[in-house]
């Protein structure tokens, strides 16, 4: 079947259903993807847009409904039937072999062989040489993959992709791990392979990329479809409404709270020094306040949070809490003394993945849950359903494994398990990253209210916006040194925190 202009989508797919168990994911789902253009696919974590694009990539069989492919029906069980298809996709985590080189990570699972039967990897090499200029991408395919970056491991899997024929190709988050110089040159790739006549799945969170990259919009709430429409005849309320369901009322604008100016320093951090990057970083955090840490990668963010939270020790300077001069050892004992650190990294850092979301909460607070040596299930039973309701976590089941959750979902786990600890100091690094626009809203408001009861918030991010909306103060970092400070009245509009951090504003 075709659309009323006479174009038959590259695919379509149509009455889509997908059912775990008793927990139905994708409610009778329909999407139209033709070839030469970019659809974006958005939603809250948890909406189903993953679950959608892995039933079209065949890592999960379809529950009922149709697909088509260029306008032929197919059956897609498997990940080889979707490329037999033409159907490619890059996911949030790469598949690579850091060990092989850039052509062999190409060619794995269909090597060319010589006469002898040894892989012939000149030829893979070849292809890859191929595939890249096509993209008009200088990258030497005998490179390991292990010394690139995460920019060049997302370029090998678009490669990856195009080598086995992919007409459609799924993008998930693929901007996550990007600094900001290699999101244009994503943007680039994404217009060449469109010109070429590949339909792009863009799965994101980001509403300005969106509104650039994409020609249409598809978005999910709750495994259906709320709106699906060009990005041209949409306005960025009319996209937000359709994936939190209703319109925002200044979520992410700044709001006033009252402070007192003389309140307790609850952490003085004067020309703090580290063995890596920092060199003389100072930081003021009195209670009831949230202090915004801004500045490029590598400026030392993450740097001075591991230093605060105990992970890494000073080379130099002074940590004081709460008036009192302290060393910390380990991170137990930043903890010990009331600091808690939501990682940059939920997965590999903030979570035990494999453990149920109950033990992930409770694993800070075991002495709430104990009775004497032993941990009470009743009580950790208790605990767990109060952090699920006050935190807002989504979970079928609070005690299956973590990793199961949706990414927001996950990273309110995270939240929850470090703001029940009741600590004096919570330093938050990026927590708002790759998280849809309903649970950054709900994270900033837990901040908020986490500062308004009297604690002190170090809040590192690179999103500007989830920045400014939150933080009370603001210091900037630039080659691992206290750059400005500046009062929140004093920063005008993201477009000048953004040249401050750059360096280019006086």
């Amino acid at each position: 079947m075709s659309e009323p202009d006479g174009r038959v989508p590259a695919v379509r797919m149509r009455g889509v259903v997908k059912d775990f168990g008793p927990v139905k994911v994708l409610r009778s789902v329909d999407l139209d993807v033709h070839a030469g253009e970019v659809h974006a696919l958005a939603g809250e974590n948890g909406a189903g847009k993953s679950t959608l694009m892995k039933v079209l990539q065949g890592v999960h069989p379809i529950t009922a409904g149709t697909i088509e492919v260029g306008g032929e029906p197919v059956t897609i069980r498997s990940t080889a039937d979707a490329e037999r298809a033409g159907i490619g996709m890059v996911f949030q985590e790469f598949s690579l072999v850091p060990s092989m080189s850039v052509a062999q990570n190409i060619s794995l699972g269909r090597e060319r062989r010589g006469r002898l039967g040894l892989v012939d990897d000149r030829a893979a090499e070849a292809e890859a040489r191929r595939i890249f200029a096509d993209l008009g991408v200088d990258l030497d395919p005998r490179r390991e993959v292990g010394r690139l970056s995460t920019a060049y491991w997302q370029l090998v899997e678009i490669a990856k992709a195009l080598a086995k024929d992919a007409r459609v190709l799924v993008m998930d988050e693929p901007t996550a791990s990007l600094a900001k110089h290699e999101l244009e040159n994503l943007f680039g790739l994404v217009e060449r392979l469109t010109a070429r006549g590949i339909a792009v799945v863009y799965i994101s969170h980001r509403m300005d990329e969106i509104r650039r990259i994409a020609d249409r919009i598809t978005v999910l709430r709750d495994g259906s479809v709320s709106l699906s429409d060009r990005v041209d005849v949409l306005t960025p309320a009319d996209i937000v409404e359709a994936i939190i369901g209703r319109r925002l009322a200044g979520d992410l604008v700044y709001r006033e709270r009252p402070r007192d100016p003389d309140a307790p320093v609850l952490l003085e951090a004067t020309g703090i020094a580290s063995a890596d990057v920092l060199e003389s970083v100072s930081v003021t955090v009195r209670a009831g306040e949230v202090v915004g840490l801004a500045g490029l990668m590598g400026s030392g963010r993450t740097e001075f949070a591991r230093v605060v939270s105990g992970i890494d020790a000073p080379t130099g300077g002074e940590l004081c809490l709460a008036g009192e001069p302290v060393a910390f050892r380990s991170s137990a004992a930043a903890q010990r003394a009331g600091v808690a650190l939501v990682p940059e990294d939920r997965r590999e850092q903030g979570l035990v993945l494999e453990h149920s979301v109950s033990d992930n909460l409770v694993l800070p607070v075991l002495d709430r849950v104990s009775a004497g040596p032993f941990v009470s299930p009743a009580r950790t039973r208790e605990l767990t359903e109060q952090l699920v309701g006050r935190y807002s976590i989504k979970a079928a089941d609070p005690f299956a494994p973590v990793k199961l959750l949706s990414g927001g979902n996950q990273q309110k786990v995270v939240v929850a398990k470090w703001m029940s600890t009741e600590p004096r100091v919570l330093v938050m690094d990026e927590p708002t990253a790759g998280v849809d626009i309903g649970t950054k809203t709900e994270i900033l408001e837990l901040v908020r209210d986490f500062a308004t009861r009297g604690g002190g918030v170090v809040f590192i991010s690179s999103e500007l916006p989830e920045l400014l909306a939150v933080a009370d103060r603001i210091v900037v970092l630039r080659g691992g040194r206290t750059h400005r400070v500046l009062e929140r009245h004093e920063v005008r509009s993201e477009e000048q925190l953004q040249l401050i951090i750059q360096g280019e504003a006086a």
